[in-house]
């Protein structure tokens, strides 16, 4: 028995739900009696005597392994109180025992409801305190004991026989790192468990990663269960790695895979590892860079032949019937597709669909994504009529796991690859030792979602973002009728009440916001969103990932005056508050399941503190000292509204927003396919460049600009013209690095060499 065995990490934790537990009647006298006979036998006893207190208790203390509530609590002769209670623990937990105290009489009136809810009856009056204890602990026994997931039990268990090691990894169990002084160092701070859980694919106990069998195996039976898969696989190096999985299984050299422009890097290497010739769907995007959704138009067949006949890389005699097709779902930015729609449109020109949903992992446990993401639905009425579906997830981006845990779901339907021929792929990219920990954190992420659970954290998580979303928009509202400027939230500038009537976002129901993806969808024209008519009820703003505007843009271009969002990053940064991402002009919050009031109640308190430093100009040997000591000639004298300024009219004079637009709007022409430009590079057939000569060369790396993280130029594609959007934007950041200490962009492909931009192109 795990748990019960490690008492001193997770010790019998029971809640007590009963208004005459302080009382000197007779029912508070036996309550007392039963919560000394508890403790007594080695059960922590928490008390409440109120539903509120209850529900409280509820919420903040996952540790509780059993419920003992008084069907009459606060003498409610409709029992309200006990049901508030009972619906408390049940939201968010399906097994934990719980025992209703009632009598014989009362008994037989409980509604049927109730009683499915419920496990047993507590006879106060009638029963020793000695017996209803025992049949507490046995129920908490019971609960402890099938509490765990496959792998992590299987881990466990294993982990606490203490046997020796004569396999790897070398520490064994980390005794050897007991040896020296920085090696016990490294073993405290980390603790025994973890060292005992990094185990040998020798261990046969714990099955194998390769051929999933044993608790691995199981464990991956159970999670596609959760997550409605037919198969899923565990991934222990990233969502990057699942991909690679995929590509590498269904596309081979030679054969045109459909792929999302706003694509992972991860998705480049796949492609130049399996020698796919790619065909790009185009995204839209908006005035302040935001990538939003590729239209529904581009995805009809008859788009699709004309964006393959119109490909360079096809050449006459191969066969231009794409193999597979790749989409990000959801976007960087949070807008989720209507999968259905995607699958109806796409799944007319081929056969297999594969989704990246690395930031999405959560969204098949609450309905406010329903049909937005791959394993949407029943998974027994996706027949073999349909496209096979593949989907990736970051399972450590957005749900609970360690950093590299990720998930490949699959779903079969036409052409499907079966389980032992993807396999092959799968080891061509797994390791032979990989980090157990990693595995069990994705089995507990799913065993956290299984149930009611999952939609109850689920729901926690939009609800906090809702409740910034909408004070940030209040706020915002409060400061522009006193002609003052402040932040302020990509979203819905009006939400329709459910009369129909339109109002100010900050003025909706947040209960419904909550709930009802009508006011999360982008509609057709709408000026909010910058993409034009999109269809209707094709994309959704996810509302958990926040994009907060700085002032500048407008909907033709840059205002008169602005605030760089890079500015307020480090700001924020100054504060210990680390963003997501920042562009331009936003910057990207995630309200994932570990958010709380607390932690966002500080950023609101950060923005307004910096709204007050922007306005007063404090110095920035005050508002970013770090900064101003860093680079103490380039910012001497400034204050921080000084630096925005300054920064801003760079911007616009530079064009760097408009740039970044016009850059990624475009494809530019590819001179050979990404594994083409690969094996140049391998032989060396590549010369650095800086960007005032590489007009029309063909780039040996991808050139990918962080963010937004997608490619600016795939290998193997031509630079364009001099003065063209590609090197013109490139130009521009070069320029801002310059004049900007401290503010550098992250470009993947490029190096900086004393301010020079430098770029390996292939030679000629």
């Amino acid at each position: 028995m795990i748990l019960a065995h490690s008492a001193d990490k997770l010790g019998m934790r029971v809640l007590l739900v009963h208004d005459q537990c302080e009382t000197e009647s007779v029912a508070g006298r036996l309550i007392r009696k039963l919560k000394t006979q508890l403790e007594q036998d080695d059960m922590e006893v928490l008390s409440a005597g109120s539903s509120f207190d209850a529900a409280m208790l509820v919420v903040a203390d996952p540790l509780i392994q059993a419920v003992l509530l008084d069907w009459d609590l606060e003498d409610a002769g409709s029992h309200g109180p006990a049901a508030v209670v009972l619906d408390a623990v049940r939201r968010r937990n399906a097994e934990v025992p719980v025992f209703l105290f009632t009598d014989r009489e009362n008994a037989a009136q409980i509604p049927l409801d109730v009683l499915r809810r419920t496990n047993d009856f507590i006879w106060l009056f009638e029963d020793t305190a000695a017996f209803i204890a025992g049949r507490v602990r046995a129920a908490v026994h019971s609960y402890r004991e099938n509490l765990l997931p496959p792998m992590f039990d299987a881990l466990a268990r294993f982990a606490r026989v203490h046997e020796y090691s004569w396999h790897t990894p070398g520490h064994t169990g980390g005794t050897a790192f007991l040896k020296s002084p920085v090696g016990r160092a490294f073993f405290d701070y980390f603790g025994e468990n973890l060292f005992r859980s990094d185990l040998s694919i020798s261990v046969g106990e714990l099955g194998s990663l390769l051929d999933h069998s044993g608790p691995i195996g199981e464990s991956e039976k159970y999670t596609a269960r959760v997550f409605g898969a037919h198969r899923t696989y565990h991934v222990t190096n990233g969502s990057s790695t699942s991909n690679r999985v995929i590509m590498t299984a269904s596309v081979t050299r030679g054969q045109v895979a459909l792929c999302d422009r706003n694509a992972h890097k991860s998705v480049e290497h796949a492609i130049t590892m399996s020698g796919a010739v790619p065909t790009y769907m185009m995204p839209t995007r908006n005035q302040y860079g935001i990538i939003g959704p590729i239209l529904p138009e581009n995805l009809t067949p008859q788009a699709i032949r004309a964006s393959i006949r119109a490909n360079p890389l096809v050449k006459d005699g191969m066969d231009a019937a794409p193999v597979h097709a790749i989409v990000t779902n959801s976007t960087y930015d949070g807008l989720c597709y209507n999968v259905r729609r995607v699958e109806e449109l796409l799944g007319q020109s081929v056969d297999r669909l594969h989704f990246d949903e690395a930031w999405y992992g959560y969204a098949r446990f609450n309905p406010l994504y329903e049909d937005r993401y791959a394993m949407h639905g029943d998974p027994s009425e996706h027949t073999d009529d349909k496209p096979s579906v593949f989907a990736t997830q970051s399972t450590h981006k957005l749900l609970a796991a360690l950093s590299q845990a990720s998930m490949i779901h699959v779903r079969d339907g036409r052409n499907p690859i079966e389980h032992n021929r993807f396999n092959e792929a799968f080891m061509m990219h797994a390791s032979t030792s990989p980090q157990y920990a990693i595995i069990a954190s994705n089995d507990v992420s799913a065993a956290m979602m299984d149930g009611p659970g999952g939609e109850t954290l689920t729901g926690e998580s939009i609800r906090e973002a809702v409740a910034f979303r909408r004070l940030i928009a209040r706020l915002n509202a409060d400061y522009a009728e006193q002609g003052e400027w402040f932040v302020n939230v990509w979203q819905p500038d009006v939400v329709a009440d459910e009369s129909g009537r339109k109002v100010p976002f900050w003025q909706a129901d947040p209960a419904r916001l909550a709930v009802d993806p009508a006011c999360w969808t982008l509609k057709p024209g709408e000026s909010w969103h910058g993409f034009g008519k999109v269809e209707e009820g094709y994309c959704m703003l996810d509302p958990i990932k926040v994009s907060v505007t700085t002032p500048g843009v407008g909907a033709d271009g840059l205002r008169e005056w602005g605030i760089p969002a890079s500015v307020l990053t480090s700001y924020l940064d100054r504060f210990g508050i680390v963003v997501e991402k920042t562009t331009d002009f936003t910057i990207l919050f995630l309200f994932s399941l570990g958010i709380t009031k607390g932690k966002w109640g500080t950023l609101v308190d950060t923005l307004l503190r910096f709204k007050k430093d922007y306005d007063a100009n404090t110095p920035l040997a005050e508002s970013l000292p770090a900064l101003a000591s860093a680079y103490p000639r380039r910012y001497r004298g400034m204050g921080l509204k000084d630096l925005c300024t300054d920064m801003f009219h760079t911007m616009k004079n530079l064009q760097t927003t408009r740039l970044l637009s016009a850059a990624f709007s475009i494809l530019s022409r590819p001179d050979m396919s990404p594994a083409e430009a690969y094996e140049n590079l391998v032989r060396g057939r590549i010369e650095r460049l800086g960007l005032d000569v590489m007009a029309g060369r063909t780039v040996a790396t991808g050139v990918v600009p962080y963010p937004p993280g997608i490619p600016l130029l795939m290998p193997g594609e031509n630079a364009g013209p001099a003065d063209g959007p590609l090197l013109g934007y490139l130009k521009a950041l070069e320029a801002f690095d310059a004049k900007f200490p401290g503010f550098t962009h992250d470009t993947h492909g490029v190096e900086n060499e004393d301010g020079r931009y430098v770029v390996a192109c292939l030679t000629r």
